[in-house]
């Protein structure tokens, strides 16, 4: 059998960090949609033709995922254009990602096995069958293996495939010595998840150690100092710190992730403890791109983190800034000591900062 193959390819690069608290993966139902070219088996005697798919599925832990899909396609037949092979069918379809959940990493490839029912409605004029002109309706077994390659890109994703179906179909009235055919095909494909984001698992609070003994007295003794302020052995006022750490962002966004929110939760709550406190919000950038370009990101994050602070209650006069620092306050190596890039420590300067101002 003469096959015909059609190689498509998708490479999407965005960095992205990780974090302590991320989610390993996300096991959000989803709904997909995908349209592509079928190859035809040359012994059914019909045309090439392009085909869709529905499916719904889930992944089931970070390197499996499971989806229920439903696929059509309507060629003709080469001999005689007037007559028509209708296809479609339901398949279950389990794909094996090669994934590592704790990289950075928003594109990998993946192996697809399938099995499911087809269905075919032929039309048929054969002289001198005597049930000429008539069609055919018959369903029968297929199963579907492919490669392919899934770019994630937060709520949705995109999918390229290539791969076969296997039809296990011995009633064709043009192949009557045919038991099987084998069609090759080649897709895009686009998911969307479904309901809000999941939440990044908050870790158990630590085990408070029991209260330090009073301290002695102090040159802070019989100062005002406002209850539930925190001071320090000699018994004056220490400064609030509201560590952010976690609070990371995407290569070249300036987008809140959802495990940023619990960390921005906590600190908001911070701030509505000690009313009194101000903050600077500050925005940093790794050292990829112009300094120009690092500086409007720098400031764009901070103005999330303050958009946010100010949604959630908290007065715009307790915030200086948003101010933008751009790469100018690397915490962490942009580079290796070889000169090689450190994906890890530009995932840390890519942060934002909560400075107490008094």
């Amino acid at each position: 059998m003469k096959k015909k193959l059609l190689g498509l390819a998708l490479l999407g690069a965005m960095g992205a960090a990780s974090t302590a608290m991320a989610q390993d993966y996300d096991d959000r139902w989803y709904v997909g949609a995908a349209a592509g070219y079928n190859f035809q088996d040359s012994d059914r005697g019909t045309n090439n033709a392009p085909f869709g798919e529905l499916s719904f599925g889930r992944f089931l832990n970070p390197n499996w995922s499971l989806d229920f899909t439903l696929n059509y396609q309507n060629p003709n037949f080469d001999h005689n254009q007037d007559l028509w092979w209708s296809q479609y069918g339901a398949s279950v379809d389990a794909r094996y990602h090669f994934r590592d959940a704790t990289a950075d990493q928003t594109w990998w490839p993946y192996l697809r096995f399938g099995l499911g029912l087809q269905r075919s409605e032929e039309e048929f004029d054969i002289t001198p069958d005597p049930r000429s002109p008539g069609q055919r309706r018959d369903n029968y077994l297929a199963a579907n293996v492919g490669v392919g390659l899934q770019a994630d890109y937060g709520r949705t994703a995109l999918r390229t495939e290539v791969g076969a179906r296997v039809n296990f179909d011995d009633s064709s009235f043009y192949a009557p010595n045919e038991n099987r055919f084998v069609d090759a095909f080649a897709s895009v494909g686009l998911i969307v998840k479904l309901g809000p984001e999941p939440a990044a698992p908050v870790a158990p609070a630590p085990v408070a150690p029991p209260p330090p003994p009073p301290p002695p007295a102090g040159p802070c003794d019989g100062m005002d100092i406002p209850p539930g302020t925190p001071v320090g052995p000699d018994g004056c006022p220490v400064p609030v710190t509201i560590d952010l750490r976690g609070v990371n962002f995407d290569f070249d966004r300036a987008t809140l992730r959802p495990d940023a929110i619990s960390v921005l939760s906590e600190a908001v709550q911070v701030l509505q403890n000690y009313p009194d406190l101000r903050v600077e919000v500050a925005g940093h950038t790794d050292s990829i791109g112009s300094e120009e370009y690092n500086q409007r990101l720098s400031e764009r994050r901070a103005r999330a983190v303050y958009d946010y602070l100010v949604q959630q209650g908290i007065n715009p006069s307790r915030l200086v800034g948003p101010v933008g620092y751009g790469e100018s306050r690397p915490i962490a190596p942009n580079t290796n000591p070889d000169g090689s890039d450190n994906p890890q420590g530009r995932a840390e300067n890519r942060r934002t900062e909560l400075n107490v101002q008094n």
